[in-house]
């Protein structure tokens, strides 16, 4: 979808430009924007590789293992019915840290992995759309009772009752609470934005600290009385 739309703007922008007889100021534009983006680029990878370098260190000096015992109650109160010890604990807190140091990009192997982790969890429940597909499901009660608190979770081919029927896999309730998670993302640092306003010429570019710490702050609580909410309702 966003393939179309920039599409769209970019024939709309030419179409303009002719119209408009400003053809030259659009292809300069055109020119000098490219130039830009190669420069972001160039700059956000510095910026990247210095906080993932630092990710590093903190992972190798013990640090990162601190910080993930500390937030250890936050997922445990978060995901209840993740297995302590599992691995998908381990992803999913590091996934916090990085998102809360502003390291956007830098989590998301760790969200990756996270879900790949959850996704094992669930085809060790046994929820349909997770077990490997060449398995059986003798009888439709299996499936009600593996998907119990999760929805309809469906996929691939099997058999229940003697006939095939189709399954759809569906995210499950702790994938969905942790892409929430990572979208409300609670930052101390954002990283990106301070970097983006220093290119373009801000003069404070760390102003934005506050006011983001204050807004990542009210969407992260959102998120957690939302994911909480809907919990108990699946509960009931």
């Amino acid at each position: 979808m966003l393939n179309y739309i920039w599409a769209a703007m970019i024939i709309l922008g030419v179409i303009f430009g002719a119209i408009t007889g400003s053809m030259k100021e659009v292809t300069e534009a055109a020119l000098d924007s490219a130039g830009e983006a190669v420069s972001l680029c160039i700059t956000m990878a510095g910026v990247m590789a210095l906080w993932v370098g630092l990710m590093e260190v903190a992972e190798k000096s013990g640090l990162l293992l601190k910080l993930t015992n500390t937030l250890s109650p936050f997922v445990s109160f978060m995901f209840p019915r993740i297995p302590k010890g599992h691995k998908a604990r381990d992803y999913i807190s590091t996934n916090i840290i990085a998102n809360i140091l502003g390291l956007g990009w830098a989590c998301t192997p760790a969200g990756l992995k996270a879900m790949e982790e959850l996704a094992k969890l669930e085809e060790e429940r046994g929820t349909a759309g997770y077990v490997d597909n060449n398995r059986k499901v003798k009888s439709s009660g299996a499936e009600s009772a593996g998907g119990q608190g999760r929805g309809s979770l469906r996929s691939g081919s099997g058999e229940a009752n003697g006939k095939k029927e189709k399954r759809e896999r569906v995210a499950s309730n702790e994938m969905c609470t942790f892409l929430i998670l990572n979208i409300s993302s609670l930052q101390l640092i954002p990283v990106n934005m301070i970097a983006y306003r220093q290119q373009y010429g801000s003069v404070n570019p760390a102003g934005i600290i506050a006011p983001a710490i204050v807004a990542t702050f009210v969407s992260t609580l959102m998120a957690v009385v939302y994911c909480k909410g809907e919990d108990r309702k699946r509960r009931v």
